[in-house]
């Protein structure tokens, strides 16, 4: 089973020969960790592609402060100015071009990715090749996420609470820059498009879901159609605890999920998934198991949601992403743990 049909397999619970694993490139653990995570990367191969040749990158010496420490600021091409003070970590919004919404009628989203010429000829056939053995995700971008990070926080969600003519002309901005993006991956022939924000807080929704319902369930029924009109997989991710909004993404035709694991009762999360015919990615903590906890109890964790999700006919796959913050040991820990429990009895097959 090469490794792009175990990942369709699980997806769609049809007996993978084992849980595929995922792992993804923090510049942060590797940074850290060196050229001992991308032995561990070849040792343990993502199902999703190889990464084990990544550069190791580390920050500049115009990137740190008089004492030493990182600091650097940078502005995206939203025209929102980051500050970032953890190399390979998502930074702080310090400067957001519509915090005044006087500045609205000249806001315009980046250029979206090209659909034809030299560039895109290029990107599909490094596709082509990925998809020889290894699935291939497409982004299909968020919306939320630069939504709050383009206006303050705080005014962002007034704004949808009151559901103004400019947070609605907003998220269409966004929106449809994030449409494009579907249709490049499409075009591409990616085996599923991808999408992220983060709905929930550590034990309820950020909005009540008559208001999600409202403004955010319509504009994610125009990024998903395409992906469910060309049979592709649909992923969403959010952190957070989004147990309503389960059956929400399901009815939009999402394939699979990534939730914040240790939000949830995992065997509860488990049934209400199959329910819905929704995979998992797992994702074990890593706020505070994987910088704080120890071997033993990382070796437990895996155990634990291992015995919840692990069923022979799939549904499920291990999610690997190593930060700064975790010690090796602990990274050691997590690699070996998921290698011996994503794999099924042999009686099974």
């Amino acid at each position: 089973m090469t490794s792009r049909e175990r990942v369709k397999r699980a997806m769609h619970f049809d007996l993978p020969d084992m849980m595929p694993l995922e792992c993804s490139c923090s510049p942060g653990g590797l940074h850290e960790h060196g050229e001992k995570l991308r032995d561990l990367w070849r040792r343990y191969p993502s199902d999703f592609g190889d990464i084990s040749e990544t550069p190791i990158t580390h920050p500049a010496p115009q990137e740190r402060d008089a004492d030493g420490r990182y600091h650097t600021l940078r502005v995206d091409e939203w025209g929102i100015e980051w500050e970032h003070t953890i190399y390979g970590a998502w930074g702080i919004p310090r400067r957001r071009p519509l915090d005044d919404l006087a500045n609205l009628p000249k806001f315009a989203a980046p250029p979206g990715p090209p659909m034809s010429g030299p560039a895109f000829e290029r990107a599909r056939a490094v596709a082509a090749r990925h998809r020889e053995r290894y699935y291939l995700w497409g982004g299909g971008g968020d919306l939320f996420e630069t939504l709050r990070s383009v206006r303050r926080y705080e005014d962002v969600l007034i704004d949808i609470l009151e559901d103004t003519p400019e947070i609605n002309a907003i998220a269409d901005i966004i929106t449809s820059l994030r449409e494009q993006e579907v249709a490049h991956a499409l075009a591409l022939d990616v085996d599923g498009v991808a999408f992220g924000d983060d709905h929930g807080t550590q034990n309820a929704l950020i909005v009540s879901l008559p208001v999600w319902r409202r403004f955010f369930k319509p504009r994610y029924e125009r990024l998903f159609a395409p992906a469910r009109a060309a049979g592709k997989d649909i992923h969403f991710h959010s952190c957070g605890q989004i147990a309503p909004l389960l059956p929400e993404l399901a009815e939009l035709g999402v394939t699979s999920v990534w939730p914040q694991l240790p939000l949830y009762d995992a065997h509860d999360l488990a049934r209400t998934c199959r329910e819905l015919d929704l995979a998992v990615a797992l994702h074990v903590d890593r706020s505070h198991l994987m910088t704080f906890g120890t071997p033993d109890q990382v070796w437990r964790s895996v155990a634990e949601v291992a015995d919840a999700f692990g069923r022979p006919d799939g549904g499920a796959w291990w999610y690997v992403e190593i930060d700064v913050g975790f010690p090796w040991e602990n990274v050691e820990a997590l690699f070996a743990a998921i290698d011996r429990h994503r794999r099924f009895p042999r009686a099974v097959f």
